[in-house]
C-alpha cells in the first residue's frame, strides 16, 4: 500500500514517541521495518520532500535514436527508395558516422509507412510423375528394401 508523504511523518512521529521497541511498534502498524527505515533515513536527509513518491521509471529510454538521427535516416530512405533496410543502416553508418541496425532502421520505416511488401514471385509445381516408383516385393511402398534370402545376402558379401 502506498502511503502519502503526510502518513509517512505521522508514522515516524509515532514510532518515535512509543514507549514500545521499534520492530514491535511497526508490527502493530503493520509497516516492514525495512520500509520504516527508507522513509526515516530519507525523512532525515531531505525533510518532509525525501518522504514524497519518487518517479521510479527512466525518464528517457538509453538506446533511444535521437529524433534529429531518425530524421536523417528517413529522409536517406526518400531519397534512395531502392535500398532495403540492411543497405540504409549500412549506407547511413558509412556516410553519417553513426551507427544503426538493419532492425532499427526496418522499425522506423515501417513506423513511417515506408516498407513495401516483398515482390513475391508465383511459381507453379511441376506436375507429378504418371509412373510411381514400384519397390520389389510385395508392392508395398513403405519397406525400403526387399527381403533377401539369408544365403543370397551371405554368398554376395564373401569372396
Amino acid at each position: 500500500m502506498r502511503y502519502p508523504a503526510s502518513e509517512k511523518l505521522e508514522i515516524i512521529r509515532v514510532v518515535e514517541r512509543s514507549h514500545l521497541p521499534v520492530r514491535r511498534t511497526l508490527d502493530k502498524l503493520g509497516i516492514p521495518s525495512t520500509t520504516f527505515y527508507r522513509w526515516y533515513d530519507r525523512y532525515h536527509a531531505f525533510g518532509t520532500a525525501g518522504l514524497r513518491d519518487r518517479n521510479s521509471g527512466p525518464g528517457r529510454v538509453w538506446n533511444r535514436i535521437p529524433d534529429d538521427i531518425r530524421r536523417q535516416i528517413v529522409d536517406l530512405a526518400l531519397e534512395c527508395p531502392e535500398l532495403s533496410p540492411r543497405e540504409l543502416a549500412v549506407r547511413f553508418t558509412d556516410t553519417r558516422g553513426y551507427f544503426v541496425s538493419e532492425a532499427s532502421v526496418y522499425r522506423l520505416l515501417k513506423a513511417h509507412d515506408l516498407i513495401t511488401s516483398p515482390a513475391f514471385v508465383v511459381i507453379k509445381a511441376a506436375p507429378s510423375r504418371r509412373s510411381k516408383l514400384r519397390l520389389p516385393g510385395n508392392g508395398s511402398t513403405s519397406c525400403a528394401v526387399s527381403p533377401i534370402p539369408y544365403h543370397a545376402f551371405f554368398e554376395q558379401t564373401v569372396l
